[in-house]
């Protein structure tokens, strides 16, 4: 039977994060995408210019629209905009029991422009980490959610991990790519409290941009075919760092370039 994943994200005009990001990502890992818009950005490499809220009876539709028709493996979520939205897509989550939900915590477009109400912190908190089998912030969105500064060193970083399991995910991968080391390191919590680490080396590239929903997309795809977290994880990070290797391939945009979601086709 075909694996089947949905996205339950923004739309990125520029095609290189959002619901585009995850789609390609799905496909490129071997899983059939559907999708859930939940805002639309006007928006390019350069930036976001815009953002346009999906009506709430409407994500509400898209959600039974699909769980209704497709056996649904998989979840990602990753933009919600506001704490409104957040609600509606965890009750809407939460009475068809939806599995293996990857929660991509995003707050702000690699431009460095907010995609996250303030007051929506709260919602993201109280009403969906709970569902979450794992949640994936990058180093600035799990300050932002334990209300401390910024990790690091290793140890910062798991012990902020450790705190997000207060809000009831399973499972809590705190992703080390704004660091400054050589290396990109990403660090796996589980509910046993046992930490794994994955690592690779840093790539000097400035194209980038959706880096965070590829990631969550791809441990999506890879929970969505049956594979336990630690080796999805694994997978996803293999498949990220190789998107990243092969970005510059790309001639796309004036700005945070794509990543290459496609490189085994080149």
């Amino acid at each position: 039977m075909t694996p089947i994943a949905l996205t339950i994200a923004g739309s990125d005009s520029g095609g290189g994060a959002g619901i585009q990001a995850d789609l390609k990502t799905f496909a490129a890992n071997g899983v059939y995408g559907t999708s859930v818009l939940t805002a639309l950005t006007a928006q390019n490499t350069r930036g976001v210019s815009a953002i346009h809220d999906v009506p709430l009876v409407f994500v509400a539709a898209q959600i039974e629209a699909v769980f209704s028709d497709f056996d649904v493996a998989a979840v990602k979520i990753g933009m919600l905009s506001r704490a409104e939205t957040i609600r509606v897509v965890a009750a809407e989550l939460n009475r068809r029991q939806a599995r293996h939900i990857v929660l991509d915590p995003v707050m702000v477009a690699t431009s460095g422009d907010r995609l996250l109400a303030d007051d929506a912190v709260a919602a993201l908190r109280g009403d969906l980490m709970p569902l979450a089998d794992i949640v994936t912030p990058n180093l600035h969105e799990a300050a932002a959610l334990t209300g401390k500064p910024p990790a690091r060193s290793e140890a910062e970083m798991e012990a902020q991990g450790r705190d997000l399991f207060a809000f009831g995910p399973r499972a809590v991968l705190i992703k080390g790519g704004h660091g400054t080391s050589d290396e990109a390191v990403d660090l796996l919590i589980d509910s046993r409290g046992e930490v794994t680490r994955f690592s690779a080396k840093r790539i000097a590239t400035n194209n980038t941009h959706g880096t965070g929903c590829t990631l969550s997309s791809a441990i999506a795809a890879n929970l969505a075919k049956g594979r336990p977290l630690i080796d999805a994880v694994r997978a996803a990070k293999d498949y990220v760092t190789q998107a990243i290797a092969a970005a510059d391939q790309l001639e796309v945009g004036h700005g945070h370039g794509p990543l290459n979601h496609f490189y085994k086709l080149a």
